[in-house]
């Protein structure tokens, strides 16, 4: 493993980095200044050089980055994690889920142009295959009873098409933040956690009938059952990226109802 990190003894100067990753010279500068990337050692005429070791942290960087981190939640996460192969390839999975969510998105766009081209009807279950409002229903009468299902169902019925496009879109966009969170290794009880729990309990106040919008109604109960439920049923752990993510969102929800709720 020395090996790898050392490539034979060979380093690149700091604008053959920047290069090779599509970033800038003053961005790496950057990273050096503020302690998230040193290069491996500078020369006399002031450059930076950097060995295999510094592209490996620097590749972790782009990838997290690209997850939507900023610099201080990355630094955090360098901290806690020290294995650069566990934490790539927690990394791998998360670009392997995100390909198959864009496949299925490439797809379903797709067959919307081919039956638009042939003149034919678009198809409302066609356009929003693989989100059913339904597939709860069971466990929402249950927990909270056939009003707050009804009240649900009442409100995601009167909704216009734009309007339920809007909805499912911040929806996806919450699992696909949980989902990053978790891949990248955030801590459960740390402030990027915070913040998406904070939108996560939003969003279910938005959501009419449940406990979590009504006045008086046990938010925090709700709200921890349903992070429970996310690892207990596979159809919601899916929506964060499989078990280990759900449980990451659970620990996180339980972590900011104790505090806020």
């Amino acid at each position: 493993m020395q090996d790898f990190y050392d490539a034979g003894g060979k380093d690149w100067s700091i604008q053959d980095v920047a290069r090779l990753a599509g970033t800038t010279s003053r961005t790496l500068r950057h990273y050096d200044d503020i302690g998230l990337l040193k290069p491996s050692r500078v020369g006399h005429n002031g450059y930076r050089y950097y060995d295999g070791a510094a592209l490996l942290q620097l590749q972790r960087i782009l990838l997290l980055r690209e997850l939507g981190l900023g610099l201080p939640a990355i630094a955090e996460v360098f901290h806690r994690q020290v294995d650069p192969v566990a934490a790539l390839s927690r990394h791998l999975d998360w670009l392997g889920q995100e390909q198959q969510r864009l496949a299925r998105q490439a797809e379903s766009v797709r067959q919307t142009i081919e039956t638009v081209k042939a003149g034919g009807h678009l198809m409302a279950e066609d356009m929003f295959k693989g989100f059913d409002h339904t597939q709860y229903k069971d466990e929402v009468e249950e927990r909270w009873g056939k009003d707050a299902y009804a009240a649900s169902d009442s409100w995601w019925r009167g909704m216009g098409a734009a309007e339920k496009r809007e909805w499912k879109s911040q929806a996806e966009e919450l699992g696909r933040d949980w989902t990053a969170a978790a891949a990248a290794g955030v801590p459960a009880d740390g402030p990027e956690a915070r913040e998406l729990a904070g939108r996560h309990v939003a969003w279910l106040k938005s959501i009419p009938g449940t406990p979590a919008a009504e006045s008086g109604g046990d938010i925090r109960g709700y709200v921890t059952g349903l992070a429970d439920m996310y690892v207990a049923d596979p159809r919601f752990a899916a929506n964060y990226g499989g078990v280990e993510g759900a449980r990451f969102v659970r620990e996180a929800l339980h972590s900011f109802a104790e505090t806020y709720l």
